[in-house]
């Protein structure tokens, strides 16, 4: 939310103010704890395949502008039938995992809780409505008073009860533990330990925290605080109070000194909330775009957890998939501004939005090209895997062994974004990260992220490819 660094311009006056106090309330921690970690919710992939195709998605951060970029790919996916006999199933059928972090955390939760059938109240229950009413806006003294002596304008209370009122109802993630499929990664940033807080059933499990009944308002809040609007959110660390095991991907990052950084950071806190759960009681938590701004670290994480080499998906899906799509939907902006034409520096809130601008691209960039690393790997353990199954396994996971071929799976793994658009992106570059736009610019902005999906090079070459697949099999 590029205005809201105007707060910022006048806090040279407002800092002699800073001893009056803040209004802002202490924002209690969004999670209880569990007693056993058998209690502990979770996902149990019941993934009924009509068809053999995988389909994982990202959401970037990015306010209204990425929660409409995203709703338009799904729309996209929605309008695609996947090839096969059968009932018609379209390819947000085959939308298994689903990530999303800051603004698209919300298009992720809310397809994930609703599915294909939310899709078409999603623009006029969220995308068309101020979502701003959730919280206080407002560039004044007093506002850079609450900054300075409460760290950011807004507590916990007002957001998460507008998203609950607007769109979510109080739903929580046993909610989303139900329906099964998709599985759903809302991340924030662990503001202390710098790195990625996903909220899945490993890390909750790891600090005997109660994911499941959570409410997917308040993680969702949490993705989406930036940082001086809102105070950070607090999760509440009750350390091995359960008995909870510390997640494998955790263990061999510490003892893997080649290990990614990024791993070896987040099982660094990991550590650090296990072994010292009063110290660190509470893990704060702003924006997910500051440590994440992609959303495929949830993806790297479950992959490290790789004991298993079909997870996370089901060992069913692993044996039966032959194409699986991951596309990383990015609605950032490109450079902007007229400054570089001119001897002088940028003014403040141009080089204050550049300068945060490029920290949090140039950490998504370095994030999503491990990511490739890691689904390139993935790619071959699963092919070993396959063919490493006997017959008999074969059958179990198939219910046949006819047409078999253990090498025959392939990955395509893309970001869609506003390059994809070519001349025809116009003016989004422009379109300011809040969370209330014109409905002309949200439809836009839906419009260009359906004609990105279709543009994009990655997906032209899965669908080509299923085509292809799909006429072979028809001609045996």
């Amino acid at each position: 939310m590029r205005r809201f660094l105007r707060i910022f311009g006048i806090a040279g006056l407002a800092a002699t103010l800073s001893a009056c106090g803040g209004g802002v309330g202490l924002n209690l921690p969004i999670n209880p704890a569990i007693s056993n970690a058998s209690e502990q919710g979770n996902w149990d992939p019941d993934f009924a395949i009509g068809d053999n195709t995988i389909i994982g998605l990202s959401f970037s951060g990015g306010g209204m502008r990425a929660a409409a970029f995203a709703q338009g790919v799904l729309l996209g996916l929605d309008e695609k039938d996947v090839p096969g006999s059968g009932p018609r199933r379209r390819l947000t059928d085959s939308v298994d995992f689903i990530a999303g972090v800051s603004g698209g955390s919300i298009p992720a939760a809310w397809f994930g809780l609703r599915g294909r059938e939310g899709l078409a109240s999603f623009r006029s229950r969220f995308l068309l409505r101020n979502a701003e009413e959730g919280f206080d806006t407002e560039v004044s003294i007093g506002n850079v008073v609450r900054i300075l002596t409460d760290g950011g304008v807004n507590d916990a209370s007002k957001f998460p009860r507008w998203l609950d009122d607007n769109l979510f109802e109080g739903a929580t993630f046993n909610d989303l533990f139900k329906r099964k499929k998709p599985i759903v990664w809302i991340s924030a940033s662990d503001i202390y330990n710098r790195v990625p807080f996903t909220f899945e059933p490993l890390t909750f499990s790891a600090i005997c925290g109660d994911l499941g009944r959570t409410r997917i308002s308040e993680a969702v809040a949490a993705s989406a605080a930036v940082p001086g609007v809102f105070t950070p959110l607090n999760v509440e660390n009750f350390g091995s109070s359960c008995g909870s095991r510390l997640p494998k991907w955790m263990q061999r990052s510490l003892a893997d000194t080649n290990t990614s950084q990024m791993l070896r950071a987040s099982a660094q806190a990991l550590n650090r909330l296990r072994g010292d759960p009063q110290t660190f009681r509470y893990i704060k938590l702003l924006d997910g775009g500051l440590t994440d701004n992609l959303g495929v670290q949830p993806v790297s994480i479950m992959r490290a957890n790789r004991d298993r080499a079909y997870a996370p998906l089901s060992a069913e899906q692993g044996a039966r998939g032959r194409r699986l799509l991951f596309l990383a939907v990015d609605s950032g902006r490109g450079p902007a501004g007229n400054w570089t034409s001119q001897l002088a520096s940028p003014g403040t809130f141009a080089l204050a939005s550049a300068v945060t601008d490029a920290a949090i691209d140039s950490g998504a960039y370095k994030g999503y090209d491990y990511f490739l690393a890691v689904m390139k790997e993935w790619e071959r353990d699963l092919r070993n895997w396959r063919c490493s199954l006997s017959a008999a396994e074969v059958g179990k996971l198939r219910g046949t062994t006819a047409g078999w071929n253990c090498r025959d799976v392939d990955f395509y793994v893309g970001r869609v974004s506003f390059d994809d658009l070519g001349p025809s992106r116009g003016n989004l570059d422009n379109i300011e990260t809040s969370f209330k736009l014109p409905a002309a610019t949200i439809d836009q902005l839906v419009a260009g992220g359906r004609n990105a999906l279709n543009n994009n090079q990655v997906f032209r070459t899965f669908m080509s490819a299923r085509a292809q697949s799909q006429t072979a099999i028809a001609r045996r």
